[in-house]
Parts: structure tokens; sequence; C-alpha cells
């Protein structure tokens, strides 16, 4: 992510991809060839929008993209937008739980899992990908393993940036999950170190 002054970007348009991003979405199409990928749903936000783009640019056929807004990211700590990284944990420590205005776990993970089910009702036995953002991706998971839905459990397991949760549906029932790490790339020249 292009991210020069290390701000917490969530929602605030703008941010796009950092050429270490679009790398690793490549890679990602290129890890995705052989699963038959038709249809990509994506969050609205231009970096996720970015990401669904090149992935499908390296998938023959090219995929359908669908923007859906529940894929958005979290709906967490939107006072902090704009608000510097190392601030972050001052302005909000773990120990203060859910703000008013603040999305819950299960109401994150709920979203993403809803979007799930609907690809997977509307096109029955077609393999897709979702395009989302790191927390929601989280809330998912914590929620498929059944684990406490608390803050600190959002960042014992974490999604890396373009990693992959990788869900088998039956009808609109999750029945396997796992994690697949972000795939390695080469930095490209032009990324920050």
């Amino acid at each position: 992510m292009e991210n020069p002054h290390k701000v917490l970007y969530g929602h605030i348009p703008g941010f796009r991809l950092s050429a270490l991003g679009r790398a690793q979405a490549a890679a990602v199409g290129q890890s995705l060839r052989s699963e038959g990928i038709a249809r990509i749903v994506h969050s609205p936000l231009e970096r996720a929008m970015e990401t669904a783009e090149i992935i499908a640019s390296q998938l023959a056929p090219p995929p359908e993209l669908e923007a859906d807004l529940k894929l958005t990211e979290a709906e967490f700590s939107r006072y902090l937008q704009g608000v510097p990284y190392w601030q972050v944990p001052i302005r909000r420590p773990l120990r203060w739980g859910l703000v008013p205005g603040d999305e819950s776990i299960e109401t994150m993970g709920k979203r993403i899992l809803a979007v799930a089910a609907r690809v997977a009702a509307e096109h029955p036995g077609e393999p897709a990908a979702l395009v989302s953002h790191a927390d929601p991706l989280i809330a998912v998971w914590i929620l498929l393993d059944r684990r406490p839905e608390n803050e600190r459990e959002m960042h014992r397991k974490v999604i890396d940036k373009a990693g992959m949760l990788r869900l088998e549906m039956d009808g609109a029932t999750p029945v396997s999950w796992e994690y697949v790490p972000a795939p390695r790339v080469d930095r490209p020249a032009t990324a920050a170190a």
C-alpha cells in the first residue's frame, strides 16, 4: 500500500497498491490460474478493486468483476483513520474493547460469509474469489474456528496482505477452510524498503 505518512487508512479514499502490492496481486492471480475462477467479487475500496483487476488480468478467460459493499473494510475505530500508526495504541488501547460505532467481530465476519453464501448460491459449482480486507477476513476465520470474539484474537492469527482464506462451501455452508499465506515475490525496485 502506498502510505508514505504511515497512517491508519481504513476507508479513506486515495490509497492504492504499492509496487510490492501489485506484484503480490499478480502472484495471487498466477496461483489461481488452475482454479477456474469465473468471478471475482471485491470490496468497492480502491485498493481492493485494483487487487481484483490485477488478479483478473492473470486469469484466462478473464473472470467477471463485481463490487459488493459487504466486503468493505471493517467499521472499526473510524475516528482513528488518518492517525499515524504510532499514535493508535495511545488513542485506543486494547483494553478499551468496542466503542460506539465499532463493528463487532461477529457482524464483520457474518457479512463476509453472507457474500460467500450468496455467490455460492447464485453460481453453484463455480469457483470464485472474494477480495476483502484483513480485519473482516480475520473475523471470518475467528467465527469459523469458533474462537473467542475479542480484539486480542484479531491479532493472534493474522491474514497478511495478499494472504488468502480458502473456503470450501457446501451450498451456503462453509465445510472447510485454510489460510494460504501471501505468495513470495521479489521486492520490486520501486518498493520502499
